[in-house]
């Protein structure tokens, strides 16, 4: 006997449905992930080019110029920046609320640090 083999037109629209279902929730947390990195970045940028004697407003400041270049959406004024051992080390944590559709909505907590303790 010869048997049929394939996907059955039911198996393709679940599977369908499923891969779309993903590759939206991609779509929308992609972005959010890309920003977090480019924070990060942007704070590594500020600790390895800061001088001996700049002062904390002199940090967000330079935070705030690589912020509005790269469109981040967190500011130097939400940044914490302290002294470990003679580094600076600036961090940061924040929510991101992704809306995906009617009253469903995706909260992503990030936080990062320039420090090497692991936290980024």
């Amino acid at each position: 006997m010869n048997y049929q083999r394939g996907v059955s037109i039911s198996g393709l629209i679940y599977w369908g449905i499923l891969l779309a279902l993903l590759a939206l929730l991609g779509m929308k947390v992609v972005p959010s992930v890309i920003e977090y990195y480019k924070t990060l970045a942007a704070a590594k940028k500020v600790v390895s080019a800061a001088q001996p004697g700049a002062t904390v407003l002199d940090l967000k400041r330079a935070y705030d110029k690589y912020a509005d270049i790269d469109h981040l959406d967190l500011k130097g004024s939400e940044l914490e920046i302290t002294k470990e051992g003679g580094q600076v080390v600036i961090s940061f944590a924040y929510d991101k609320k992704i809306p995906l559709f009617g009253p469903a909505s995706l909260l992503i907590e990030y936080e990062g640090s320039t420090s090497g303790s692991g936290k980024d």
